[in-house]
């Protein structure tokens, strides 16, 4: 167990109100079941302690799942999947504001089982769960990506919403970032007029350009299938499409390519840029639509955490974002995690006081993916001993 501040010592004064703002356990637990197997154990340790749970995401997969915990309404959509099959996706809607996550609709969990596909899975299904929150009257639409299983650059979000990307012969370019090397001409003056008139958030948590060493394909191509000859094929497609483009939207699309976040989930993040959106990280949005703040004044103590507590966790994941933010209000901070790779140091400074990994309750990884719910329960009433009691 690591601890960042205090060595192992127990604290003294009961804690009165505690948040829980932890993200899902991927493959394991949602940030829903999260929440509701810590405060099953720290009230095992501590019957009827007061406890908040607000489940949290950073734009990624499991977005949605948090925005409706959080008091939306969560309304579903048939959409295209990556594949072009028909899915059923979500997105939340609550007084004008929409939450819509790309991974409902374009992520990898739509694909087959063992199927991946680099350079033909389209993002058309993101366009329409974006026009879906136009239908519902959205004004501001926070759009959250991460976890796609496409690389087109937002080309197949553009055709959904009206663009048009046609090859040589006037006919449409094939789905998928592949096809986009046949790009011949863009038109982007049939893209739908609402676009204008609503605030657009492009939520994520990694800030790559689109393409190149640290582009969409170089970097997150091979974790959906993409072998080097497809990661240099695709990002030779990606810079044409943007080329192209210039063409056609001026010196802005140019821009935007080397804009931080165009590389997001295979470069949706530039397509959303192109429609105007402005990028933010994912954590510090989801924590304003939440509602975190006010939640986070009622607290005296936050438990945060994810599946794994690593080096990616510091760069812009949910557990550095409500630790940081915690730490500006003067809370102190746990976190729950599946696997602990952080040294207590490296946590002090992220505003965590200490870890609880479940490998400290159950060494067998293979137990504690397949047991979490209960192991997580055991870890969470040790958290109410060590600092509550």
């Amino acid at each position: 167990m690591a601890d960042a501040a205090v060595s192992g010592t127990r604290r003294t004064r009961r804690t009165q109100r505690v948040l829980v703002a932890a993200d899902k356990f991927k493959g394991s637990l949602t940030a829903v079941e999260v929440a509701e197997r810590v405060t099953a154990g720290l009230r095992r340790a501590v019957p009827g302690l007061q406890v908040e749970a607000l489940p949290v995401a950073d734009g990624g997969d499991g977005t949605v799942a948090a925005a409706v915990a959080a008091g939306f309404e969560r309304r579903e959509v048939r959409v295209a999947g990556p594949l072009g099959d028909e899915v059923t996706a979500a997105f939340a809607l609550r007084e004008g504001t929409a939450v819509v996550e790309m991974a409902e609709a374009s992520g990898l969990q739509r694909l087959p089982a063992g199927v991946l596909a680099p350079l033909t899975a389209s993002t058309h299904g993101s366009g329409e769960l974006l026009r879906a929150a136009l239908d519902a009257g959205a004004r501001t639409i926070v759009f959250g990506v991460g976890g796609s299983a496409t690389t087109d650059g937002g080309a197949g979000m553009l055709s959904a919403l009206g663009a048009r990307f046609l090859d040589a012969h006037g006919e449409p370019v094939p789905p998928g970032g592949g096809g986009l090397a046949g790009l011949a001409s863009a038109d982007l003056s049939g893209l739908d007029p609402r676009l204008t008139e609503v605030e657009l958030v492009l939520a994520s948590d990694v800030d790559n350009p689109l393409t190149g060493p640290k582009g969409a394909p170089a970097v997150y191509g091979p974790q959906k299938g993409a072998s080097p000859d497809d990661v240099r094929a695709l990002d030779a497609a990606l810079a044409h499409f943007a080329k192209v483009l210039e063409g056609t939207a001026g010196p802005r699309a140019a821009e935007y390519a080397a804009s931080p976040g165009a590389g997001a989930a295979g470069g949706i993040g530039y397509g959303a840029l192109l429609l105007g959106a402005r990028f933010r990280p994912g954590i510090e949005v989801m924590l304003d639509v939440l509602g975190f703040a006010p939640a986070l004044d009622r607290a005296d103590l936050v438990i945060t955490g994810e599946g794994s507590l690593d080096e990616q966790t510091l760069h812009g994941k949910a557990p550095a974002g409500v630790a940081a933010a915690a730490r500006a209000a003067d809370k102190d901070v746990v976190a729950v995690c599946g696997r602990l790779a952080l040294p207590p140091e490296v946590l002090g400074r992220a505003g965590i006081r200490r870890a609880y990994p479940l490998t400290d309750a159950e060494p067998d990884v293979a137990k504690c993916i397949a047991e979490a719910g209960p192991i997580l329960e055991r870890v969470a009433e040790r958290i109410g001993r060590d600092f509550l009691t």
